[in-house]
């Protein structure tokens, strides 16, 4: 009998794309990657992974592919690990009769405008925004909000083009530069469209919500300003029960609100006192290795529920009886320089590995390679995942672990004065 198929339309390039090919594996379902460039994914090369050539970009495309591979094998199912392929493995997920969330939905959550717009007439709490096609109706808008503005795409992921600006000339430029683009960093065409929207003060979080049922409160923590870049999440987030709650009922009505409700959510919010605003709902599983943080901490197993959903297998997971903690990291640079040769990075590598509840430690690029600083997550270098009893503990021990990663960092040799 023809082992039936789990379509993957694309992946991240970092984090779980590799685990939705694994725990297809584990079901006894063979994972098939629907992909523009194979290239792009190293673990398809390293674990095998059957590869199809086809333009993602284009949901008829991809649903043509995804019936001529019904002709070899039944289809267990269709989901994405990425943020920019969920609508069309939801759309895929329709035309075949599969499980999978509402397509609908998805496609307008994946609009920042429209999202916020739809969670506005909702009543849940959301920044003051407007959605803008030119430099000057930026700078309208942001006079009429008030500075200082955050500047956004109104499709996008992991902190790309997402700028703080101060004043009217950081918003002119900014502005300028978003509403040049015309494709994403995938080469996929993209609105010209951006959002300027009210600056949060508070602390931020996410909440991971699967179906209508939140799992867990997630710390982030942020670089400096201008830019957003993630640098670490905790799991559970150390705060109080009073405002974990309070969390996560914001959460869940913002994904009520959406029409989601099948499959993962990653729900990101500001809380400043008692104030708790939605900052952006995400049809999809975190991103960062959070999944790996709460499977770690929890005992929960995201990725694997994902694949299952879509497989339309039940999950059967069990949590930890003790909760515990989980910690990451990320590695970055504050000035241009170099990752050290092969021996030093070896010996970081090492000595990251060896700090006490470290679980993982990792660089992403080569000995000697040039690195810059961050200005989203592709300027991240590395990370270090550590687990405890408490996140104080777990949070400290990915502290320590990433000092010692940072010795793989060569700063550039300064320039001789004139």
């Amino acid at each position: 009998m023809t082992q039936p198929v789990l379509l993957l339309v694309e992946s991240n390039t970092t984090g779980t794309g590799r685990r939705f090919a694994r725990q297809a594996r584990t079901l006894g379902v063979q994972p098939v990657l629907l992909c523009t460039d194979p290239i792009r994914y190293p673990y398809v090369a390293e674990d095998d992974v059957r590869a199809v050539v086809v333009d993602t970009a284009d949901d008829a495309a991809v649903l043509t592919a995804a019936q001529r591979l019904r002709q070899q094998a039944p289809i267990a199912g269709v989901t994405s690990s990425s943020e920019y392929y969920v609508a069309t493995a939801a759309a895929t997920a329709r035309a075949l009769g599969l499980p999978g969330p509402d397509v609908d939905a998805v496609r307008e959550c994946r609009d920042k405008a429209r999202q916020r717009q739809r969670l506005h007439e909702a009543d849940v709490p959301v920044p003051r925004h407007e959605r803008v096609r030119s430099v000057d109706e930026a700078r309208t808008a942001a006079d009429r909000i008030g500075s200082p503005v955050v500047l956004k795409p109104v499709q996008g992921s992991g902190s790309l083009g997402v700028r703080l600006c101060t004043d009217a000339a950081e918003v002119s430029a900014h502005a300028a530069v978003l509403t040049s683009a015309a494709v994403n960093e995938r080469g996929v065409a993209v609105p010209r469209d951006i959002l300027v929207e009210e600056y949060l003060r508070g602390a931020e979080y996410s909440v991971e919500v699967f179906g209508h049922t939140p799992v867990v409160v997630v710390a982030k923590h942020l670089g400096p300003l201008p830019d957003f870049v993630e640098l670490g999440h905790d799991v559970p987030a150390p705060v109080p029960e009073a405002a974990a709650a309070l969390l996560r009922n914001q959460a869940v009505r913002a994904v009520k609100a959406l029409g989601l409700g099948w499959g993962a959510a990653h729900v990101e919010l500001r809380m400043d006192g008692d104030d708790v605003r939605v900052v952006e709902v995400n049809p999809r599983l975190a991103g960062g290795m959070i999944p790996e943080l709460v499977r770690y901490a929890l005992g929960i197993d995201l990725v694997a529920r994902q694949v299952r959903a879509a497989a339309g297998v039940p999950a059967t997971d069990t949590p930890l009886a003790a909760r515990r903690a989980a910690a990451i990291r990320f590695l970055t640079t504050e000035r241009p320089g170099f990752l050290a040769d092969r021996t030093r990075t070896e010996r970081s590598l090492e000595t990251a590995r060896a700090v006490p509840h470290t679980e993982f430690a990792v660089l992403y690029r080569a000995p000697d390679e040039p690195i810059e600083p961050a200005r989203d997550f592709r300027g991240r270098l590395g990370h270090v995942i550590a687990s405890a009893s408490d996140a104080a503990l777990a949070g400290a021990s990915a502290d320590e672990a990433l000092r010692e990663l940072a010795g793989a960092l060569r700063p550039a040799p300064e320039e001789a004065p004139a």
